[in-house]
């Protein structure tokens, strides 16, 4: 099966076929790093990591760029207000956006450019585009006229008329549904020069240059979150076409993280950081809840969705955990054929997931039986398709600190005076102080599972 995505320009499920064979080349909006990362922030990087994940198990040579926005208005306010410099801002908060991929598992992207760091590459495009007629200066700033490009509206399905940018006025704005690709130099801002006076670039205008720079003047994939569709991502379709480029082949767009129904926002006050949210789940957990619904479908939070994410994350886990154990080592073995038909149907991990449960069952009745090799066969399977997923609990990026370890030794020990104490009571078919034993372990969220060579203990993750 061919993988297809969902392309929000043309609104269809299309065929993926790369521009190069055997090549993919993806450009990720990055953050605006203003402030300290939330969880919906970081969805795109998990939902897009799958992607890139996809693509590389799937036999493709993946050029990943992930930008970051650290120039901006937002920047430069937050900075004042905080009375420290905006480069200083902006750098403290890009390194906690790195942290936070990090801790999530999302892969270092091939390159990840700084807006800052191609200003050449701007000045070049705006050249480009007022030598085309899409573009003007005026008052030491630089336009895109909307009216010179027929298509814009397309990918959002924005009319002409209907057109707001969310941007103030400009001096020497010729059409209030213009946008700025260059912004004068103000007292107090950083500037850089160009034919236009001292400035800096617009929000828009950085994401077209640094694509074409590090991807070429059309490559396959844009992704980012539904909320840039418009003005952000239409606004780079017309200046790069504008300027004679072919740009993105397809798009595609994650959705929100909501509460509450609204989108999570540092504006509405609702967010949730990502250092804070750390310390109620491990960070394998929130990965696997941020990345366990189709990527375009919105993600209500609720702490008790994301327990109840942890908790299916944790029975998957107990199996392979177990099969390793039981098997004396367990290898990433090959994803089933109905995973990959999940996974080429738009990314669908609801589908993904759904087959990964229907092999853990399998697995962990092998296991009871004592079908070793199928249990492991198994596992096997369940690894790799988790490793697509960037869930897979023997990775080594998931390696419990020390400090864990050392707990779940004391807890070994515990559990198995407990199930020491059952087996002699069942051997004594005193079954009242069986089940008691059972009981009270299960009450405190560990599952016991009785095999062929004895009880075995996994946390379930269903105290009460």
């Amino acid at each position: 099966m061919t993988l297809r995505l969902f392309d929000t320009e043309t609104r269809t499920l299309r065929d993926f076929t790369p521009l190069v064979p055997g090549r993919a080349s993806v450009y990720l909006c990055g953050a605006t790093v203003q402030g300290e990362p939330h969880i919906g922030h970081v969805r795109s990087g998990v939902a897009f990591d799958v992607l890139r994940r996809w693509l590389t198990a799937s036999g493709f040579d993946v050029a990943f760029v992930r930008n970051v926005t650290d120039i901006d208005d937002k920047i430069l306010n937050k900075a004042a207000a905080a009375g420290r410099p905006w480069w200083e801002w902006a750098a403290t908060h890009e390194r906690a956006f790195d942290r936070a991929y990090a801790a999530l598992g999302v892969l270092p992207p091939s390159v990840e450019p700084r807006a800052t760091g191609h200003i050449t590459q701007m000045v070049t495009l705006m050249q480009r585009l007022i030598e085309r007629g899409h573009a003007y200066g005026s008052c030491g700033n630089v336009y895109f006229d909307v009216r010179s490009y027929p298509d814009y509206g397309k990918l959002s399905g924005h009319k002409l008329d209907d057109v707001a940018q969310g941007e103030s006025a400009g001096e020497g704005k010729r059409d209030p549904r213009d946008f700025t690709l260059w912004k004068a130099a103000k007292p107090g801002e950083p500037t850089w020069p160009s034919p236009w006076g001292p400035g800096r670039p617009g929000w828009h205008l950085e994401c077209s240059a640094m694509a074409e720079f590090y991807l070429g003047a059309e490559f396959d994939i844009h992704c980012g979150g539904m909320d840039l569709v418009f003005p952000h991502h239409e606004n780079e379709i017309a200046q790069s076409r504008a300027a004679g480029d072919g740009f993105a082949r397809y798009w595609l767009h994650n959705g929100w993280v909501t509460l509450g129904g609204e989108k999570m926002s540092k504006s509405l006050g609702n967010t949730l950081s990502v250092p804070n949210v750390l310390k109620t789940v491990r960070a394998v957990e929130l990965r696997f809840y941020l990345g366990s619904a189709q990527y375009s479908s919105m993600l209500e939070y609720s702490d008790q969705a994301l327990r109840d994410a942890a908790q299916t994350y944790q029975r998957l886990e107990a199996f392979v955990r177990r099969a390793d154990e039981r098997t004396g080592g367990l290898p990433v073995g090959k994803w089933t054929d109905a995973f990959a038909e999940a996974l080429d149907d738009n990314l669908a991990v609801p589908k993904a997931l759904a087959e990964i449960h229907r092999v853990v069952h399998e697995g962990n009745r092998a296991l009871e039986s004592g079908a070793l090799d199928t249990a492991r066969e198994l596992g096997g399977q369940v690894r790799a398709m988790l490793g697509i997923l960037g869930v897979d609990p023997l990775d080594p990026h998931w390696a419990a600190p020390q400090d864990s370890s050392a707990a779940l030794d004391a807890l070994d020990v515990l559990v198995g005076a407990e199930l020491e104490r059952r087996q002699q009571a069942r051997g004594n078919k005193d079954w009242a102080t069986a089940d008691a034993v059972r009981d009270r372990l299960g009450a405190a969220g560990i599952e016991v599972t009785d095999t062929p060579d004895g009880p075995e203990w996994s946390l379930s993750g269903k105290a009460n």
